[in-house]
């Protein structure tokens, strides 16, 4: 399985058979000004919740690639007031795809759409896919519900926020890597603005003390998990 990072809380998966999306936001990031949206595929797009800064590209890139959208209901709605029709609307629990399963789980953050509406309950995503258990957890702070992903999966790498203000902070993240029991980590949500900004250094190496890996891929940059 491969993850290329886009910036911010976007990445693409990739499997043998299957790409996916998560989190598009792109094109008004100035951090990832040298990538190419209309270069990339997908077959899927899953989407945490609808804050700007999450679905900026979601529109031009579902209507570009034709991929299904995946997303609680009230993110749904508005996408197919965009004009997308290929899409899956899920709520707080599993879904067994052709590819796999998905479980959404709970988020601590705020929601909202671009155009003001109700953006329903933000949400993470756990993937099984490809022989791999992945916790992508969105844009949340530290939650007392993660330590049901231990007892539910054996996870192979979590992606967690590690900016602080807005979600966890490194510390957090650090606890949280606990709570799920996983220690193979893939940091996201930071560097974007300057009250996100983080000592990467320092970052890697708190993972480090807590005997866990803390891995910061460069935007664009392409990793084997």
């Amino acid at each position: 399985m491969k993850y290329t990072y886009y910036g911010q809380s976007c990445f693409l998966l990739e499997t043998e058979s299957k790409k996916f999306l998560f989190d598009p936001f792109i094109s008004s990031n100035p951090l990832a000004s040298k990538i190419d949206i209309t270069k990339i595929e997908a077959d899927y797009i899953l989407v945490s919740h609808g804050h700007g800064d999450h679905v900026g590209d979601l529109i031009a890139l579902a209507k570009q690639t034709k991929a299904q959208v995946i997303a609680i209901p009230e993110v749904i709605g508005w996408v197919m007031k965009q004009g997308i029709e290929n899409v899956h609307p899920m709520n707080f629990g599993k879904h067994t795809f052709d590819f796999g399963t998905v479980r959404m789980v709970w988020a601590t953050h705020s929601a909202g759409l671009p155009d003001g509406s109700y953006g329903g309950n933000p949400a993470g995503f756990v993937l099984e896919l490809d022989h791999k258990q992945i916790y992508f957890a969105g844009d949340t702070g530290l939650t007392i519900e993660m330590k049901l992903l231990a007892e539910l999966y054996k996870l192979d790498y979590a992606i967690l926020p590690i900016g602080g203000n807005y979600t966890m902070d490194v510390d957090d993240a650090v606890i949280a890597s606990n709570y799920i029991n996983c220690n193979k980590i893939i940091g996201v949500h930071y560097d974007t603005f300057p009250v996100i900004e983080i000592d990467s250094h320092l970052a890697v190496e708190s993972f480090k003390r807590a005997q866990k890996i803390l891995l910061l891929p460069a935007i664009g940059e392409t990793i084997g998990l």
